[in-house]
């Protein structure tokens, strides 16, 4: 191992008292496209490169920049956010994947003090004060030199609580440039530059309509990762960094990540959920599985773009994703097809969240014509320009259904360029069809502010929902599948 290798280790070695201190930083930025993610994987890698056990975190509700961060830091990030979940509840999660590590990366969303309100609420600023964690911000500075300082200085005084311990300086064009920038904002705001990157003529990880380019659509993965990293290293005072995140003071302990108890009926064996990740769905919070196995379920992992058999469920899990990049493969997949529309049909609980509910239609538009899937519902979904969804969501359930309660109110996001293209039916509106059970109290939905369409036991909506902020959701699940594993003997 390289002395510098060495060294850090030493630095953020974990001992007893390090456990219970979590060193931490949250990377954001003043808006999207600053360069926090570039700077976030590459920083994740190169920690990993030098033989730390870093804790990847990814504030708000994102899958796709999540699954980076995981590959970057070779372990599995987890997403934080204060809308979705509850400030304790966030807190204990926080702790539970940070104790293990030596340091925890957490890369913010949006800008440091955008959140769902003109207050802020559920800021990157609200996660970094809930955390106690100390925000380094990474800015854009092209074509600015002593306003940097001014925007730097303004967003260390703008919310009281806030600890602003650096700057990353980015897209900077040359020594005279990074020299001038980093003597005004050490000098005229007194907030210290941990590093300064050049323009680079293109990101190694290439972009598309949701954000990065899948990582299981990019082959080259992991040279871009290094690629990224090579660049961190060179730029970026990585020492200094990580002593930003070793002074972070010790928060308070909090209690016990609150997971679902076993379901009474499991046994030694509980019922078998079936989960879909391929390249069309992965889109699942860690957390959502995890709470169905502490439930009592035993999970699968399934793939709708193979030919591989699948064993006896007992419910069916269709996470988000990418059905629109996969849908020759899926279309062309007619066993597959054919199996979950029989399971449907056959009364299996499935619950699935926008791509998954996409797979489920009859058919799925894109520019090109369209294609079939499994036909579940008789809903046509079509590939738009623009976002038809975007943001956090809250919605009342109004019809009964095994997986959430009537009358409760959930809280989630969405995130989808599809719409309904055929409108589903109403709530009341021929009983033996599909109906739609939330009614949107904030977000899009499917159709006519509403989501969440219903048909026998299956359930599917562009909603997405965290399990720890939907308590009831992995036991409800769990319960459903143990009804279904009675009725098959």
């Amino acid at each position: 191992m390289p002395a510098l290798g060495k060294a850090f280790l030493v630095l953020m070695e974990s001992d007893a008292a390090s456990m219970t201190h979590f060193p931490r930083i949250i990377l954001a930025g003043l808006s999207g496209g600053s360069g926090k993610t570039f700077v976030s994987i590459g920083l994740c890698r190169a920690l990993a490169r030098r033989g730390l056990t870093v804790a990847p975190f990814k504030k708000g509700p994102d899958y796709i920049d999540a699954a980076w961060l995981s590959l970057a830091a070779r372990r599995p990030a987890c997403n934080l956010d204060p809308f979705l979940l509850p400030p304790g509840i966030l807190a204990s999660l926080f702790q539970e994947r940070a104790r293990p590590a030596d340091i925890s990366v957490i890369e913010g969303n949006r800008g440091l003090f955008d959140g769902k309100d003109r207050e802020g609420t559920c800021s990157t600023a609200e996660l970094a004060r809930q955390l106690a964690a100390p925000v380094i911000l990474v800015l854009d500075a092209t074509k600015m030199t002593r306003t940097a300082a001014a925007v730097v200085a303004g967003c260390r005084t703008f919310e009281p609580g806030l600890e602003l311990a650096g700057v990353i300086l980015n897209r900077t064009a040359g020594e005279r440039h990074r020299r001038i920038l980093t003597e005004c904002v050490e000098d005229l705001a007194g907030v210290p530059v941990l590093g300064c990157l050049p323009k680079m003529a293109e990101n190694p990880i290439p972009e598309r309509h949701m954000g990065l380019v899948s990582d299981q659509e990019f082959a080259g993965r992991e040279n871009a990762l290094d690629a990224i990293a090579d660049v961190v290293e060179r730029w970026l005072d990585v020492p200094r960094v990580a002593a930003t995140a070793r002074a972070a003071c010790a928060p308070a302990l909090a209690a016990p990540v609150p997971w679902p108890e076993r379901v009474p009926g499991c046994g030694d064996e509980g019922p078998v959920i079936g989960y879909v990740r391929d390249a069309a769905l992965w889109f699942y919070y860690p957390e959502n599985l995890l709470a169905l196995e502490r439930a009592g379920a035993r999970l699968v992992e399934l793939s709708l773009l193979s030919s591989a058999s699948w064993p006896d469920l007992d419910g069916l899990y269709l996470g988000g994703g990418f059905p629109e990049t996969q849908a020759d493969g899926l279309a062309a997949n007619t066993m597959a097809r054919d199996h979950v529309r029989a399971l449907a049909r056959s009364g299996l609980p499935i619950y699935a969240e926008c791509g998954g509910f996409m797979y489920l239609c009859d058919g799925l538009v894109l520019p090109d014509g369209e294609r079939p899937m499994a036909g579940v519902f008789p809903v046509v979904t079509r590939l738009c320009a623009r976002p038809q969804g975007l943001g956090y969501v809250e919605a009342l359930v109004e019809l009964e259904n095994p997986f959430h309660p009537l009358g409760t109110r959930l809280v989630g996001h969405e995130f989808h360029y599809s719409a309904c293209a055929e409108p589903a039916r109403e709530e009341g509106v021929d009983a033996e069809g599909p109906r739609l059970a939330l009614r949107m109290l904030r977000g899009h939905g499917m159709v006519a502010g509403r989501d969440g369409l219903l048909l026998g036991n299956t359930f599917a909506a562009y909603t997405h929902i965290h399990a720890l902020g939907a308590p009831h959701w992995a036991p409800a699940f769990v319960n459903a599948a143990l009804r279904r594993r009675a009725t098959r003997g």
